[in-house]
């Protein structure tokens, strides 16, 4: 299994221009030549009916969507409608979501199922808050958001798709402080724990976890190396396209 590499650029750049620049260095400069690790860029919406890829390991995706195909729903994105424009990946549950769009996990699990019918591939966050991390509340939160966004979506579903669930801290992005290895480690084990306990052991072995939260170019391999995790969620760094490139350049040449 590739190691799995998301970039989320966020309410970023500002112009189109900006966008498409951004997306030919990351194309020609760098991941071009890059076999073994699978690059997913994840702009804003009105961009990426403009940004087109034909190399195999790099893939578009989306920031979020909605629950629903079509109709009276102004302001929003389907996942119909995400597919049509060559998406591969949509990126669900995100924190930033969570707390300044009011977010709820019955929320979150409705567009989960929407995405697998659509068969797109769905990059779950979950993670949990500083002030939750201080009262011991890590593994609750996990497991109550993870149970919660796989409501049911049966075990034949998961099997047949390529799901990803991103443990992403929050009390971690933007702010440089990267959780610690071991810490991303223990988290990761317990996640995919979680998931074995819902759909069994060979399904929870095919679920790609990944680390999010102050990722850069100088800690990114010990989060797959040295915590076992199958990938990244790069949020800021993912807007320097040289630092960018050096993330997936180490991934990749990861022995």
């Amino acid at each position: 299994m590739k190691p799995l590499v998301v970039a989320n650029w966020k309410m970023n750049p500002q112009t189109l221009a900006e966008a498409k620049q951004l997306f030919n260095f990351l194309k020609k400069e760098g991941l071009k030549n890059i076999k073994n690790v699978e690059v997913v860029i994840c702009p804003p919406f009105v961009y990426l009916s403009n940004l087109k890829s034909k190399i195999l390991n790099l893939k578009l995706g989306a920031q979020d969507c909605f629950w629903e195909q079509k109709g009276a729903y102004t302001g929003e994105v389907s996942p119909k409608m995400l597919k049509d424009l060559g998406c591969q990946y949509v990126i669900l549950g995100h924190s930033e979501r969570r707390i300044y769009l009011g977010e709820t996990d019955e929320m979150i699990n409705k567009k989960i199922k929407l995405v697998l019918k659509a068969k797109l591939n769905p990059v779950l966050c979950i993670g949990e808050t500083e002030e939750e991390r201080n009262q011991g509340e890590i593994q609750e939160v996990l497991k109550n958001q993870l149970i919660s966004a796989l409501l049911g979506i049966s075990k034949s579903i998961i099997q047949n798709s390529k799901f990803s669930i991103v443990y992403e801290p929050i009390w971690a992005i933007g702010t440089g402080k990267a959780c610690e290895v071991n810490e991303a480690q223990t988290m990761g084990l317990f996640i995919r724990k979680i998931v074995a306990q819902i759909y069994g052991s060979l399904v929870s072995k095919k679920v790609q976890i990944l680390y999010g939260g102050s990722i850069n170019s100088k800690n990114a391999l010990s989060y797959i190396k040295e915590a076992r995790m199958q990938g990244l969620l790069v949020g800021g760094a993912s807007l320097d396209h040289q630092e960018f490139i050096q993330i997936v350049k180490k991934i990749s040449q990861r022995g």
